[in-house]
Formats: structure tokens, C-alpha cells, sequence
């Protein structure tokens, strides 16, 4: 077990901030930790890599607790905050050696460290130039590679990918799901895309309680509502009145609705049961009927969805 936080609660005087709160997140899990602003998510943050005390509660990091050993697990923590503290007129490879020496990397051991955290962040190309000639996408490399350059068993990115173009997304997503293989990561971000791309699992925090806990897929079937399917097949053949009605008479179906059509096709939507799948009963009812499909796909909820029903109460 990685990270393992039990009954945690945070008070600003009389105001709590976190309200008991309760997780583990293993080794090689990337975990999203979302929440709107306000609910907590920061304050959580801070006690797992020790800047604040919780009021109640208790935190592992590896097995080090956070009050009794907070040396310990600052040791085994690397951090990039979402506005990357980097000294722009030092060139990469002088910055990540001097990162290493705060980092108390043995002197004997801070050559190795560097040839290593430079090829697994992809700074080959960049190591002598001055971090102020970077692109954002490689100033956000270099974060990366100071928040592991002492190789700590836990990462928590906060925004990774803010300000980044499309490409540079992807490069930093990759790197993501790279390191997510050996490490815990812990991916603080607001979008919700980034989540559905990199991490195994969610957690959803609102007015200082866990309110979601899952992969993306648990969470979308969990909360699916009514599922939506759009059919659109070609007219002719048995295509008549009754169609609509044998649709509906496949158990799950609640509705069919035939929303458009034109001199070559027809378009239904098709509300069925939460969490069914009636894709093949569909289609089996389509070839008996000897009527040429042209679309057919389930809609489901969205991340985004969740979040909102989750956090806007």
C-alpha cells in the first residue's frame, strides 16, 4: 500500500475544510484527484505531503506516517505544482543538479540520477540550453524531472498540462502513463479529459467529502442514467408501421422516437433501461426484419456529467 489515509480531517478554525475522509491509492495506480475549487482537494493535497497537520486522522506514505516521520516522507514524495517554480536563467542540466543536492542525493550518486531522469523526461536535445529558451511543454519536462530527480516512490502533478498546445499535451500524457507503471501518481487537474486519458481511477472530492471513488468506467456505469441509443437504418424492406412498435417490444426498451428523415433514410433515438445494453437485440431485430443498418451507437455519460451532478448541489 502506497498511500493510505484514514479518517482525515482538516478544521480552519471553525470551518471544515476535510471531513473524514478515508482512501488508499497503491503502487503503480494514476490516481485523478478532482474537486471543485473550494472543496477541499488543496487542503488534502497539503497534508499527504506534509505542509499542514490534520486536526484528526492519520496518513502513510509507504508505510511512514506524515506527523511522526514527515522527513521520511518528504524523502519519497516529488511534487510539481501547477506554477512550475523554475530559475529561467540557469540551463537544465545546472538546475537539475542543484535540485538533486536539495534533494540530499548522494554526491556520488547525482551524475547517475541525471543521466537517468533526463532520458526518461526526454531532455537529451535541451540539457545545456538556459530553461528560458524553452517551450512550455519542455519547462514542464524540467518540472517533472526535479520532482523526480531524487526517484520517489510517489508523484503528485498538479495541472501537468496547463497552458500546453495539443501536442505538448500528448507528449506530457505519455510520459504520464509512463511513469504511472512504476510509481504512485496522484494527477490534481481540472480537465476532465486528462483524467479519462491517463488515470486508472477517480476520486472525487466535494465540501470536504470523498463523494466518488472508481476507474472512469465503474463511475459512468455507476451514474449512468437512462441509456440513449441512436439507430439510423436505410429505408425499404420491412419498414413499416409496425417496426417501431417490435423495437419497443424488446424488454429494456422504454421509448423510440423517429427524430428525422430523408428520401434514403430514416433516424430513431431509443431510450432504454439504466445500465442495459440493447445494441444486439437491436440489430438481431434489424436482420430479421431484412433492414440495411446504417448506424448504431449507445451514448454514454460523460465524466464531465458525473462531476457536475457529483459537485453542484
Amino acid at each position: 500500500m502506497s498511500i493510505k489515509v484514514e479518517n482525515l480531517t482538516k478544521y480552519y478554525g471553525n470551518h471544515p475544510a476535510v471531513k473524514n475522509i478515508s482512501f488508499e491509492i497503491n503502487t503503480g495506480e494514476i490516481v485523478g484527484f478532482l474537486g471543485p475549487n473550494g472543496a477541499g482537494k488543496s487542503t488534502t493535497m497539503k497534508m499527504i505531503t506534509t505542509y499542514l497537520t490534520p486536526t484528526e486522522g492519520k496518513i502513510s506514505v509507504e508505510g511512514n506516517d506524515t506527523e511522526n516521520d514527515p522527513k521520511i516522507v518528504r524523502a519519497k514524495i516529488g511534487y510539481l505544482p501547477e506554477q512550475n517554480p523554475l530559475y529561467l536563467d540557469m540551463n537544465v542540466l545546472d538546475y537539475l543538479k542543484y535540485a538533486a543536492k536539495l534533494e540530499s542525493v548522494p554526491k556520488e550518486k547525482i551524475s547517475s540520477a541525471l543521466n537517468r531522469i533526463i532520458k526518461d523526461c526526454g531532455l537529451e536535445e535541451v540539457k545545456h540550453m538556459d530553461i528560458g529558451q524553452l517551450s512550455k511543454g519542455y519547462r514542464q519536462r524540467v518540472g517533472l524531472a526535479q520532482a523526480m530527480i531524487h526517484d520517489p516512490d510517489v508523484l503528485i502533478l498538479d495541472e501537468p498540462t496547463s497552458g500546453l498546445d495539443p501536442n505538448q499535451i500528448i507528449e506530457i500524457r505519455n510520459l504520464i502513463k509512463r511513469l504511472g507503471k512504476q510509481k504512485t501518481l496522484i494527477l490534481s487537474t481540472h480537465i476532465l479529459q486528462e483524467v479519462q486519458a491517463v488515470c486508472d481511477r477517480v476520486l472525487i472530492i466535494n465540501k470536504g467529502e470523498i463523494v466518488a471513488d472508481g476507474s472512469p468506467d465503474e463511475l459512468q456505469k455507476k451514474f449512468q442514467g437512462q441509456v440513449l441509443i441512436k439507430l439510423t437504418v436505410k429505408k425499404g424492406g420491412e419498414l413499416n408501421g409496425k417496426f417501431e412498435s417490435e423495437i419497443k417490444s424488446i424488454p429494456g426498451i422504454e421509448k423510440i422516437s423517429q427524430v428525422s428523415e430523408d428520401e434514403k433514410q430514416l433516424r430513431y433515438e431509443i431510450l432504454a433501461s439504466k445500465g442495459s445494453d440493447l445494441r444486439e437485440a437491436i440489430f438481431n431485430k434489424l436482420v430479421e426484419k431484412k433492414l440495411t443498418l446504417l448506424e448504431l451507437y449507445q451514448e454514454t455519460t460523460s465524466l464531465e456529467d458525473i462531476f457536475r451532478e457529483l459537485t453542484i448541489k
